[in-house]
């Protein structure tokens, strides 16, 4: 049987914010500044549905020089209309006490195609709509950390 490693620590979903981001705005700069005004350092996006002007991601690949083998490639970016499947992610404090987002979702592009990937600051404007619902959790601080092991910063549920 194989061992199982996990971090973890338990928490409280608090609060709950519906949201709506217009046309235009950046769909990670919009959440994250929802979650400033509203005072979130900790949570995830229960529910993102809609439509973006163009799409822009990365996507865990094969890279020899990597601790693991695999890293992000570069960025890049899909015209639209690009509809929304769903989006997941977590809200976490940085180590220098910044609010910041990791989100992934699923998307299909105007042809059809189902697409999926790591969602990327500033490159990702909002068609018609963004209608998100927002999780806070309490009781935990979710932060991002260095993880030696991987040689990546990834997520660490720790105590308040």
């Amino acid at each position: 049987m194989a061992e199982v490693r996990a971090k973890y620590i338990s928490g409280e979903l608090s609060r709950v914010i519906p949201l709506r981001l217009l046309p235009g705005t950046d769909l990670m700069t919009g959440l994250k500044k929802v979650c400033e005004e509203n005072g979130v350092r900790h949570g995830t996006i229960l529910s993102a549905i809609g439509t973006l002007r163009q799409l822009t991601i990365q996507i865990f690949v094969p890279k020899e020089k990597a601790k693991l083998g695999a890293g992000y490639d570069p960025p890049q970016t899909i015209p639209g209309p690009i509809e929304i499947m769903g989006i997941q992610g977590v809200i976490f404090e940085t180590e220098n006490g910044e609010v910041a987002l990791h989100l992934h979702g699923v998307f299909c592009d105007k042809e059809g195609k189902t697409l999926g990937g790591h969602m990327v600051p500033d490159g990702n404007p909002i068609l018609a709509t963004l209608d998100a619902v927002i999780g806070e959790v309490s009781g935990v601080r979710m932060m991002r950390r260095y993880d030696e092991e991987t040689d990546l910063n990834l997520f660490s549920p720790e105590p308040p």
